[in-house]
């Protein structure tokens, strides 16, 4: 997950630096691309992945995953060409690589995590998932612009601009190449052994009875990726254009965007303690309602406020770091515990892919906004998308309590008998059960609350 922030906040610096050393190319066009690659990527990695997380396995997924972002680094890092185009075409294809194994990413790690965890310290289990995805991945954003800021120094500045991207694009080979050994000895989750569903899948069955939930999770993480991602990408470039003399001093633009970005750390674990007290719902209506305060107060006090730019990244920095605490933390969450375990990596995937279509709007729609309405615009746009999550929320997302992820299984079990599905259970690792089975089973619907306390 650490390669998801890492990545994504390449494009950050790698924006301002291709608009200085190749202004003759990289205009609003190519950046835009450039910039959606890897959303593209991820959006077919996430569907991809989440259902092979289910049918094959979360290993499986884990394996391809670290593969491709290693494969796809590499040739984002070699990218060359007869022309300065065709140069950026091939860069477009390595990060739309990178984006197919950063998006499968979300579904399986996520997955595996909370599985993992359900078993170790169920009472912990948000708070652990949280800590194993999005903590890293909010971290990824100042790690990545630190890095650059190293690069940058060694490579002399200015002086050797395509050696920094160069090497700043092939340091994300290394996140991946960490975990993959300790990926090969994964280990499967009982809940994955005893609840897979590999024939047969009721997708009917499955939309019939989460649709609400998938509207939820899906919906509040277009309108989160929607507003988030664009604001990330483009952040330097809105620095570039308040900060004095900051256009051609990526130094400076550096430094005052890795401020903006560690502001976002906090929001994270305030979100994982926040859980733990009111809920993945409340922490969320909380998160959104961020953006409607904040948002509002930069957009309409833009003009003042870009005058006195330590008051606009820190108020930015907090929307930021709020909408992490929130949305950031609990789409993440929602995802993972909704659903029962034969579809959790594919409800997972899709949820998460209709986020980054939000992240591939935003960043389509985020320079148009800008000239046509106003750069303020943009955050009073955050404003109202945060009216429309607190909404999506409210109605959608299902009060998560910390509950065991077997109960979930047994609603869904019960469900399915009540509709005449004839299928089996588990991974074919001697757990194989037919519905039949679990029908046999009279305490399958019971809660572990009820079991506890009959």
């Amino acid at each position: 997950m650490i390669s998801d922030g890492y990545q994504n906040n390449c494009m950050t610096m790698a924006n301002a630096l291709f608009s200085i050393e190749y202004a003759s190319v990289y205009n609003s066009v190519m950046k835009t691309r450039v910039s959606n690659s890897i959303f593209v990527g991820e959006i077919l990695g996430q569907i991809t992945m989440g259902l092979v997380c289910d049918y094959f396995g979360r290993k499986v997924a884990l394996v391809a995953t670290t593969l491709l972002i290693v494969v796809g680094s590499i040739i984002a890092t070699a990218a060359n060409a007869s022309t300065l185009n065709g140069m950026f075409w091939m860069i477009i294809v390595a990060r739309g690589i990178i984006g197919f194994g950063i998006g499968g990413e979300y579904p399986v790690s996520s997955t595996s995590a909370a599985e993992a965890a359900n078993e170790a310290a169920q009472s912990l289990r948000a708070v652990l998932t949280i800590m194993v995805t999005e903590f890293p991945l909010a971290i990824g954003g100042p790690l990545s612009i630190s890095i650059f800021l190293i690069v940058y120094e060694a490579a002399s500045g200015l002086k050797h601009m395509s050696t920094i991207w160069r090497v700043y694009f092939g340091i994300g080979c290394v996140f991946p190449l960490i975990v993959f050994y300790f990926r090969l000895k994964l280990v499967t989750s009982k809940l994955y052994k005893n609840e897979a569903i590999k024939r047969r899948v009721p997708y009917v069955l499955v939309i019939r009875y989460y649709w609400r939930r998938i509207l939820g999770t899906a919906g509040s993480w277009f309108v989160f990726d929607f507003v988030t991602y664009p604001n990330s990408i483009f952040s330097a470039s809105i620095i570039s254009e308040i900060v004095p003399d900051s256009a051609t001093n990526l130094l400076k633009t550096g430094e005052w965007t890795l401020l903006l970005t560690s502001l976002a750390v906090p929001g994270v674990i305030l979100g994982a303690y926040l859980y733990t007290k009111i809920g993945a719902r409340n922490t969320q209506i909380i998160g959104f309602m961020g953006y409607i305060v904040f948002g509002l107060i930069i957009g309409c006090a833009y003009d003042k406020l870009v005058k006195i730019v330590p008051l606009f990244v820190i108020f930015y920095g907090i929307m930021n770091s709020l909408a992490q605490m929130g949305p950031g933390c609990m789409t993440i969450v929602a995802s993972a515990e909704s659903y029962a375990t034969g579809v959790r990596g594919s409800l997972f995937g899709f949820s998460a892919a209709i986020g980054k279509v939000g992240a591939v709007v935003g960043t389509q729609t985020f320079t148009a906004i800008q000239t046509n309405l106003g750069k303020n615009w943009t955050f009073i746009i955050a404003a109202i998308c945060g009216l429309v999550g607190v909404v999506v929320t409210f109605f959608c997302v299902p009060k998560l309590n910390g509950e065991d992820l077997m109960d979930e299984d047994a609603r869904f079990h019960k469900f399915l008998v009540d509709n005449n599905w004839k299928g089996a259970f588990g991974n074919g690792e001697d757990t194989d059960s037919t519905i039949e089975d679990v029908e046999k089973v009279d305490t399958v619907v019971l809660s572990s609350k009820e079991i506890a306390n009959p």
